[in-house]
């Protein structure tokens, strides 16, 4: 493909501008990701304060916005495949690999939406907040399917690397808030355990 963009254009570079962004973005998205599960559970470091990892997380999504501005615009202006802005904000309307950079389109579309009612969190509540922000969680693989479908450099051994340790760097982020939701019990299960009759009896010096 690499040859195919130098010989249509004269200069690989905005294809190699776009591809690589996207491939950083990719794994930059995957640290966000696992920033977030980690604030969550609040499994961080011994070292580390759990208000640190927040502040991290929110840098490195805010530093991913620019990224992502420029991977979009530069795979709009390479010349050798056409396809307009439109199809950065519509999914699959693009006639350049419709399917691939439909994905593509749809993981921006979800990050926008994250992005913004995080920036009108304190106006929407808490409740609205979160439950658009859940949308990360399905971003992230559509974003990942756009980076597989997009290129044709998975033979080349770092771009593997980054693909799929981006993808088991996620999936461990992911059991582990699955497992961290299934192990804690609910208000209710609390309230039941902190009432029943052993635990007062231990209170009370009881056996």
């Amino acid at each position: 493909m690499i040859s195919t963009v130098t010989a249509a254009t004269g200069s690989p570079w905005l294809w190699y501008i776009s591809r690589g962004s996207g491939l950083v973005l990719l794994a930059l998205f995957s640290l966000v990701v696992v920033l977030g599960v980690a604030t969550r559970t609040g499994s961080t470091p011994g070292t580390w304060h759990r208000f640190t990892i927040a502040e991290l997380h929110r840098a490195l999504s805010l530093f991913a916005i620019a990224l992502l501005a420029l991977h979009v615009v530069t795979a709009i202006a390479d010349p050798y495949v056409s396809i307009g802005w439109l199809a950065s904000i519509v999914p699959f309307v693009s006639h350049y690999r419709a399917v691939a950079l439909g994905f593509g389109t749809l993981a921006v579309d979800f990050g926008a939406a994250v992005i913004i009612t995080s920036l009108l969190r304190r106006r929407l509540g808490f409740r609205a907040w979160r439950a658009v922000h859940w949308l990360a969680y399905l971003a992230w693989p559509v974003a990942f399917i756009h980076s597989l479908r997009a290129g044709n450099d998975l033979g080349i051994g770092w771009v593997a690397l980054i693909e799929w340790g981006s993808a088991a760097a996620v999936a461990t982020a992911v059991l582990a808030r699955v497992l961290t939701a299934v192990r804690t019990p609910s208000p209710g299960e609390s309230l039941d355990r902190l009432s029943s009759p052993s635990t007062v009896a231990h209170f009370r010096g009881g056996r």
